[in-house]
């Protein structure tokens, strides 16, 4: 087989590693990947927004089957162009990816179906948003409709900084389009948990379950960011409440997705808070979630491809994935101001000590190859990912491969997969 993976990232890379151990694989090609995962997979000069161009390289390349990484290409409809030209692409189309598109959209679709989530209002106009908020107590929880990088969920604990955000989102567009319009959503308490499932529109298989840490310092404190580690499996996903999610949760929102004549193929990610009702939807994703993927792939057991190829033939019904019962921890290193802007170019040390690395991998999300050294071009730059015979031997071994790495003004979180040791 020939797969095409699309993206650059962490997560794209994790994909690439996993999909190069199959026996199914003759050739991969990445578009537009890295350096670094030049070394399993053929890079390919074309941008995942490039969508004409990638469907035009799956056709000339007989690409078999294109896995698409990121959002984006998604919500601009590149699975809706490849299944016209015939071509095979994991992902869903254009519709259904408005499932993370537009938090807008997904609001609707819970309110209709009667999915558990957090009371909320859409607004476009900042003075109405501000008036509301105003009737409101902290914490309050204000997003940006469309896609924001995993930066566009503001919560705030006082209500004058409420105005600014509001302001930044909805006059000043520091967001883009993306800040259009803005969703102010009731705050909820509990534990949040990652859940990913693959769906071919009908049959649901659920993938291992996993927490993401999305604030920038230890403690949950400081801006959301993209992601700054996760680990798998998530001990408050009990076998139980992976039970009424599916059927809270996931069974309804297929559902309620085909009464829209929507039809959804590819991995559905949902946000999660366990609170003390239950599981309640905080967003979904329309991809595999990064940094969530990179410990989750690394604990699967089975070949990811046939269950990507079941998940877009429509026969998911008809396999069952294997996993390591191993843990996997991944910490993500970032260049120092991230989320906000950062240095790029910066020389890391280090990586060559771990690079017959035998309990783990170290995924590259924002790197550059260049006069024989690894260099920053990002701000979460490297996913180091460890699996161990338990969490706590995990955690010691991921931050012990993290003590070899070094470059100035590298950051990370020392606290990942904290709620679980406890």
């Amino acid at each position: 087989m020939k797969i095409l993976v699309i993206g650059s990232g962490g997560r794209e890379h994790a994909l690439v590693w996993k999909i190069s151990q199959s026996p199914k694989v003759d050739k991969i090609y990445c578009a537009p990947g890295s350096a670094a995962i030049g070394d399993l997979a053929e890079q390919v000069a074309i941008a995942p927004e490039q969508i004409e161009q990638l469907a035009d390289f799956a056709q000339q390349e007989n690409i078999d089957l294109t896995v698409v990484g990121p959002e984006l290409p998604l919500t601009l409809g590149i699975t809706d162009v490849f299944e016209s030209r015939g071509l095979k692409i994991f992902g869903p189309n254009k519709a259904a990816a408005q499932l993370e598109g537009s938090k807008a959209f997904a609001k609707a679709i819970l309110d209709e179906n009667h999915i558990p989530t957090a009371a909320s209002k859409t607004f476009t106009d900042a003075t109405l948003a501000k008036r509301y908020l105003a009737q409101l107590t902290a914490p309050y929880v204000i997003k940006a409709d469309g896609l924001a990088g995993g930066k566009g969920v503001v919560i705030c604990l006082d209500i004058n900084d409420t105005r600014e955000v509001v302001d930044k989102i909805l006059v000043d567009k520091i967001f883009g389009e993306a800040g259009d319009k803005l969703v102010v959503e009731e705050f909820l308490e509990g534990e949040e948990a990652s859940f990913m499932v693959l769906t071919d529109g009908i049959h649901i298989l659920s993938l291992a379950s996993s927490q993401d840490h999305k604030r920038v310092f230890d403690n949950d404190q400081g801006p959301n960011t993209g992601g700054m580690g996760a680990y798998s499996p998530a001990p408050v996903i009990t076998p139980a409440m992976q039970q009424r999610v599916l059927e809270e949760i996931v069974t309804p929102l297929l559902s309620g997705l085909k009464q829209k004549r929507i039809l959804y193929r590819g991995v559905i990610y949902v946000g999660l808070m366990i609170t003390k009702e239950g599981p309640k939807v905080l967003e979904f994703n329309a991809r595999f979630g990064d940094p969530e993927c990179q410990p989750i792939v690394m604990r699967l057991k089975s070949d990811l491809v046939p269950l990507l190829e079941a998940t877009v033939e429509g026969r998911l019904n008809r396999i069952q994935p294997e996993w390591h019962d191993d843990p996997a921890v991944c910490v993500v290193l970032t260049a120092q101001g991230y989320p906000g802007s950062y240095d790029k170019g910066t020389e890391i040390h280090g990586l060559e000590r771990l690079k017959n690395w035998q309990n783990g991998y170290v995924f590259h999300a924002g790197t550059a190859w260049g006069n024989s050294r690894w260099l920053t071009c990002g701000g979460r730059v490297l996913a180091v990912t460890a699996r161990a015979s338990d969490l706590e031997t995990a955690v010691k071994e991921v931050y012990r491969a993290v003590g070899e790495i070094s470059w100035d003004g590298m950051h990370y979180r020392k606290d990942i997969a904290r709620r679980a040791l406890k």
